[in-house]
Formats: structure tokens, sequence, C-alpha cells
């Protein structure tokens, strides 16, 4: 191989970052994606806008900081399998999440709705609109919900009981068809493969349908 495309190769490959060549995942030249903001005096979606702008112009807050994972598109690869609903995820983690699923899909597990990459502002301040100004980790396809329908997201739910207040979602009863609870063989492996599980997450919030790296 002449010198000059060996000095160039070595060039290339020395300005990208170690997860984008060990996934063979090289920089996108824009970042584009449909975000939606969370207003908490109407309880809903609002301000729903498509957003476009060179992949090198990321901002900091278009960026998770625990995975390098962006808002944009072009960082999220498609999860398809077998008997089970296809959904998006941040590439970095999808070799992981499609491990766990086809392991999942082999036992049989009630799965019949799963929710990976979708932009909104759920999380963060709140602005003297109600709206919030915060990407949630569904935003940077960090995140998967999995039978919303039977897991719901519960507030003022310290601990799980008759005070908790259900806020999004399906009433949780463990032990139904598709709920998720600790001895679950969802909830195991997605733990096993260093996810939390949003339905023991400190705090008054209890998110049964939920997983993530940190749980929230």
């Amino acid at each position: 191989m002449p010198l000059f495309v060996v000095l160039s190769l070595s060039l290339i490959f020395s300005v990208l970052p170690r997860d984008c060549m060990a996934q063979d995942h090289f920089l996108p030249r824009k970042c584009t994606y449909q975000v939606q903001t969370w207003n908490v005096h109407e309880k809903r979606s609002v301000l729903a806008s498509k957003v476009e702008h060179p992949y090198s112009e990321l901002s900091p807050e278009e960026i998770d900081p625990e995975t390098g994972c962006s808002v944009c598109s072009e960082d999220q690869d498609l999860i398809s399998i077998p008997q089970l609903p296809s959904f998006s995820i941040c590439y970095k983690l999808a070799p992981r999440v499609r491990a766990v699923l086809k392991d999942l899909a082999g036992k049989g597990a009630p799965i019949g709705t799963i929710i990976g990459y979708h932009v909104i502002k759920s999380r963060g301040v709140v602005d003297n609109k109600g709206n919030r100004t915060g990407f949630s980790n569904h935003s940077f396809g960090t995140a998967i919900d999995i039978n919303p329908e039977q897991n719901g997201l519960y507030d003022n739910c310290i601990s799980f009981g008759p005070d908790c207040r259900l806020s999004r979602g399906g009433e949780w009863r463990p032990g139904a068809p598709g709920a998720l609870d600790k001895n679950n063989d969802i909830v195991t492996l997605f733990k096993q493969a260093r996810f939390q599980w949003g339905g023991e997450i400190a705090g008054k919030q209890k998110d049964f349908m939920h997983f993530s790296l940190t749980g929230y």
C-alpha cells in the first residue's frame, strides 16, 4: 500500500472517537431529530418541531454525558427481532439490548410494546410557560420502556402502596401477564446487562416500564 494512503488512513482513525471505531459508526455530516416538549400544566406534549444542523455543531445539551449518545436520529440503531416490536436505540447500547431481547424472545417473554428512542424535553427546570427544558434519557436512545400498558409511572411513591399516584401508563399489578417485577426474567436479564430498572429507583417516582443506565 502506498505510504501516503497509510498516512491518510492513520490520520482519519486518529481523530475518530474510540467507541465509533469499535462499532463501525462514523460521524455523520448532519444531525436531525423531531422533538416535543412536556408541559406540566397541560400534562401533555407540546411544541413539536424538527431540528436539523451540522453534526459538528452539537450543543452540550444534545449529548448524553453518561454515554456520549446524542439526540440525533443518525446515532440511533434499529432493533428488529422476530416476534417483538421494532424500535430504535443508540448504537452504543444496541448490541447489549439486542442480545438481551433475543434471549427473552427465545424464552417467550410476554413483550407487547417497546419504546426506545423518542426525543422529548421532559426533565429539568420548568420555564414560565410550564414547559420542561431538559432532554429525557429516551431522547438520547439510552432508555427503553417495556409494556407500559401494564407497568405505569407513579409519583408520590417512595415505596409502592395505596398513596402512589398513577401518572402515565397502566396500573401495575405484579404477577399479571406482561407486568414486570424484580423476579421477572425481563428485569433480571436487563439488570445483568447493567441496566437499572425504574421500579427500584430512589425517590418519589416509580417507573415500572423503564430501563436505563441510571434507572431514570
